[in-house]
């Protein structure tokens, strides 16, 4: 890009509500339809934007997140020119200094920030699943002479109290913000995008490091305060495509989107808009004499020996004859064994669904099936 553009993603969370999944592994690592990882999709939208220098803000769980980013070649971010880098939190002479919220972690790299001297600074969460090119946003910061733009995405009014909420003018112009409210003055909510001019953000995040009281937050102290005292904040319309997978709900909704490729289609290989990601080497998958795959994804290595209806199976998966399986999120290496039947369910990374179990059949709810393997 002519404009020099930093994209900070923040990976840092811990994810809880995703339950065991996230026990040794960060929130952006977890796999995600059959092939990908949470983080491709932020990483491949700055790739497909020519955005090429990257900071992964990363704390909890990171050994694996920190392996997978590896040089940044996956996303085409290992060259002369760009950067793909893991920013930890500081070890200081006092000890470690843990990113205290969003706010903060952007704070506690602004050395990073500074040497890199960008013009702009676009902030995204690493637990978000959508493609776009970050490009109209961009022009649309600089054209309106914002200091920061926010993406809103138009959400079901009934569900508005959910989110942060932007109120906002003829021009789109942000004029009030109201974090989760119980009354939403509008249906237009935060998406956890921003794009900032660097000078304007590195005061108000100077102010928020010495204020004792500050959750040291983007949506609850940044921008309020950005708006408080009369910065112009832009509201960017997003129309496509976008899920926040904090629950294992959600996790698995995003998922079955993926097979009916309606509103995000992995499967149309534009190139300007594909979603890279590490290629397993695996076996070709393979489906036996009385295996049935029906309306489903499954990557390279597996193995389905029985009846698979709206599933996403990925690499290294096994389903034994006479097993069934329905609307499942079918993790790598898991296994279903001869005669089991499962429904409505993530089945975490090598867990191994017992010979004729039958689990969570005819319900509506999804589980989270994880057992370790020693």
């Amino acid at each position: 890009m002519s404009t020099k553009i930093v994209a900070m993603i923040l990976a840092g969370g811990k994810g809880t509500r995703l339950e065991s999944l996230t026990k040794k592994i960060a929130k952006p690592a977890v796999s995600f339809a059959a092939k990908y990882h949470i983080i491709d999709f932020p990483l491949s939208n700055c790739a497909n934007s020519g955005i090429n220098t990257v900071g992964v803000l990363t704390q909890y769980e990171s050994t694996f997140l920190d392996a997978y980013l590896g040089s940044g070649d996956k996303w085409g971010m290992n060259g002369v020119h760009s950067l793909l880098t893991s920013l930890a939190p500081k070890q200081t002479e006092e000890g470690m200094s843990w990113y205290r919220g969003t706010a903060d972690a952007i704070y506690q790299n602004t050395d990073f920030l500074d040497e890199e001297d960008p013009d702009y600074v676009l902030v995204l969460s690493g637990d978000h699943i959508y493609k776009t090119t970050y490009s109209d946003m961009i022009n649309l910061h600089i054209e309106s002479g914002a200091d920061a733009t926010i993406s809103v995405i138009e959400v079901d009014p009934k569900e508005a109290s959910r989110f942060g909420i932007m109120a906002v003018n003829k021009n789109d112009v942000i004029v009030e913000f109201q974090e989760k409210p119980k009354k939403p003055k509008s249906n237009l909510a935060s998406m956890g995008v921003y794009i900032f001019t660097w000078k304007v953000l590195k005061k108000y995040l100077k102010d928020d490091a010495k204020d004792e009281q500050s959750d040291h937050d983007f949506g609850k102290n940044i921008i309020p305060n950005m708006l408080n005292s009369g910065k112009k904040l832009q509201a960017y319309r997003f129309t496509g495509y976008w899920r926040d997978v904090g629950t294992l709900a959600s996790l698995h909704q995003a998922n079955m989107d993926i097979i009916d490729a309606d509103e995000m289609n992995l499967f149309d290989n534009d190139a300007n808009t594909r979603v890279y990601s590490e290629d397993t080497n695996s076996v070709p998958q393979y489906i036996g004499t009385n295996g049935y795959i029906g309306h489903s994804i499954a990557n390279q290595g597996a193995v389905i020996l029985g009846h698979v209806t709206d599933c996403v199976i990925s690499n290294e998966a096994f389903i034994a004859e006479n097993a069934v399986c329905t609307k499942c999120v079918i993790m790598e290496g898991a296994r279903v064994e001869h005669g089991a039947k499962v429904h409505n369910a993530i089945i975490a990374p090598g867990t191994i669904i017992e010979p004729r179990e039958e689990i969570n059949l005819d319900s509506d709810e999804v589980v989270l099936i994880s057992r370790r393997v020693k």
